[in-house]
């Protein structure tokens, strides 16, 4: 039986140069899945070669260095990405590079979720602002 999604759903795609998956966010990550914050729905990694040849890799593609630090994290589901969103990534990547795509549900946004539906209510707009953005604006506010 499938999870039942309540919380908010995002998409990162975390780019990294060089070919190799360090496990550096894995630690990370896996706080935030075990606190209960997020849910990993699904993990791939990407990368893209230097002849610009795009390949895709589960956790259980990796050799065990580079799928090491992941094994740990509860949750990955997989398949919910696409070969189009796999190669959406990949085309955005530098040519010797690779990254990283978690699916996750926010589980700490769950309660919120439900209590706007319960009230009749809906989310009509929602979005995601980097913290260099944020910082600039605040910094040029208080200027």
């Amino acid at each position: 039986m499938a999870h039942q999604l309540s919380g908010s759903v995002e998409l990162a795609v975390i780019a990294f140069p060089g070919s190799k998956f360090k496990g550096d966010i894995a630690p990370a990550l896996g706080e935030l899945v075990d606190s209960g914050i997020v849910t990993i729905l699904d993990l791939v990694f990407v990368s893209k070669g230097e002849d610009g040849t795009i390949v895709s890799l589960e956790l259980s593609d990796l050799d065990d260095d580079d799928a090491g630090p992941y094994m740990d994290i509860d949750g990955s589901v997989n398949g919910l990405l696409t070969e189009e969103d796999l190669e959406m990534a990949g085309e955005a990547l530098e040519p010797g590079s690779s990254a990283a795509m978690i699916v996750w549900e926010n589980t700490w946004s769950r309660r919120l979720v439900d209590a706007i539906r319960n009230s009749g209510g809906r989310l009509v707009a929602h979005d995601r602002l980097d913290a260099e953005t944020v910082q600039a604006a605040l910094t040029a506010a208080t200027d």
